[in-house]
């Protein structure tokens, strides 16, 4: 007799889910059963407008033929190569790509498998780097308010949301944070990047000072930050960032998992802003969110400090079993020539008029207190329910699934971030939808 227990298929008990509200899901489940281009289908029939690429990571919308064969064809033929000490073809191809839609000098790249585990290579080069030449008393690590960078202890550490920190204990240690640049008082409503908070850059000097510039390996900001609630930098932020982290000796590290590959109408954030830091972070949209990869895209004097030694020895103690997988490979591949074949990397900037007219005519609408954009990003602040935060907004993702529009909201902000592939009816539908919304909120 087996002792194995029988689950009902219909059990939603045994899957302990990510970010969300479990007894609330489980009580009145929203499921996704299909998906095409610019839309989901529900397990009730509906069709749902995806209003946030996913989960910021389908850039060139859902079931693109090109990369459904790519992953069936290569599932097929080799479903599984060792990354350790042996290679396939798509890995190199992949990166030979990639390589070539960064930044001037960015050279070279490492495969994970998300952007938490990005963020945790990146900060594991950043050390090594500084240990290979000769300079290993710099192991201080410094991140930003806010600021999101995944969920692993090196993530959580640099990164700055209180929620995602605070029941992990001490976590890394040598980590210090700069301010984040929102002001609402002096930056509401604001059209693109702020007038108002580059001299906040300035704050990465005080930090300096004070543990010295001689301990500090890396700095690591999102270029726009976005799981926090879409914070736009301000005019010369970035930059001023880039010259005191030159001026030190400090890497800086992008971490352009959501603003990477297309997301405000560049290649990168880095490209948009003129800033070419150490290493770029990313993840998402490299397969279109078919299949978990992620990236770190390093300079060649990073690369090349490791390349010391005798050949036969590994030069860098670290990877992941499914770095550069080879089904994932193919998804990158085929990914990024959808974008190209359409010129999705560059369309965010050619409907980002469109998109910030369509936003900000939201203002003025009952408890919206802010609208932030750049390229197709947007996110819309809301006056908190006193004693109940983030009830407001999650009031409003609950309307906006029941309307067939699916949003994103963190805190009591609403995020957006659609497929690139938007129509300008598809913007209207959007927003059309959600001023209808934010007039019903209590």
């Amino acid at each position: 007799m087996s002792d194995r227990r029988t689950v009902a298929p219909n059990d939603l008990s045994a899957f302990w889910m990510p970010f969300t509200a479990n007894r609330q899901f489980k009580k009145a489940p929203r499921m996704f059963v299909g998906a095409k281009d610019m839309h989901y289908t529900t397990s009730d029939g509906r069709t749902v407008l995806d209003g946030t690429a996913g989960l910021w990571c389908v850039n060139a919308g859902h079931c693109r033929p090109r990369i459904v064969e790519a992953i069936a064809t290569q599932a097929a033929e080799m479903d599984y190569a060792p990354a350790f000490q042996m290679g396939h073809p798509k890995a190199f191809e992949l990166a030979n790509a990639i390589v070539g839609l960064a930044p001037e000098g960015l050279n070279h790249v490492l495969y994970t498998n998300s952007g938490s585990e990005s963020v945790e290579t990146a900060l594991k080069v950043a050390l090594a780097y500084h240990r290979v030449k000769g300079d290993g008393s710099r192991f201080r690590l410094i991140g930003r308010e806010r600021g999101y960078h995944g969920v692993n202890f090196g993530g959580i550490s640099v990164g700055g949301i209180v929620t995602n920190r605070k029941m992990f204990g001490t976590l890394l240690t040598g980590v210090d944070h700069m301010p984040h640049t929102h002001n609402i008082g002096k930056n509401a409503f604001t059209r693109g990047e702020p007038e108002h908070g580059a001299d906040l850059a300035t704050e990465l000097e005080r930090i300096v000072t004070l543990h010295d510039p001689s301990t500090i390996a890396a700095v690591i900001v999102e270029p726009v930050a976005g799981s926090t609630g879409v914070l736009i930098p301000p005019k010369g932020y970035l930059k001023k960032l880039r010259e005191i982290t030159k001026k030190h000796g400090i890497l800086l590290i992008f971490d352009e998992v959501i603003t990477g590959f297309g997301r405000i109408g560049t290649p990168f954030a880095a490209d948009y802003f003129d800033v070419t830091p150490d290493m770029i972070v990313c993840a998402k949209g490299l397969t279109n969110g078919t299949i978990p990869m992620g990236a770190v895209i390093v300079t060649s004097d990073i690369h090349d400090a490791f390349m010391q030694g005798p050949e036969h020895m590994i030069e860098f103690f670290h990877g992941y079993t499914y770095s550069g997988n080879p089904v994932a490979s193919a998804a990158g591949l085929a990914t990024l020539e959808t974008y190209k074949e359409e010129g999705l990397l560059t369309r965010g900037a050619e409907l980002a008029q469109y998109w910030e007219d369509a936003l900000h005519s939201l203002k003025g609408l009952p408890h919206v207190i802010d609208i932030r954009n750049l390229g197709l990003i947007g996110a819309i602040e809301l006056d908190p329910i006193a004693g109940a935060p983030t009830k407001r907004a999650f009031s409003a993702f609950l309307k906006a699934y029941e309307s067939g529009l699916l949003i994103r909201t963190t805190g009591d902000i609403i995020a957006l971030s659609p497929p690139l592939i938007i129509e300008k009816h598809h913007i209207d539908e959007l927003f059309g939808k959600l001023a209808t919304i934010l007039k019903t909120l209590e």
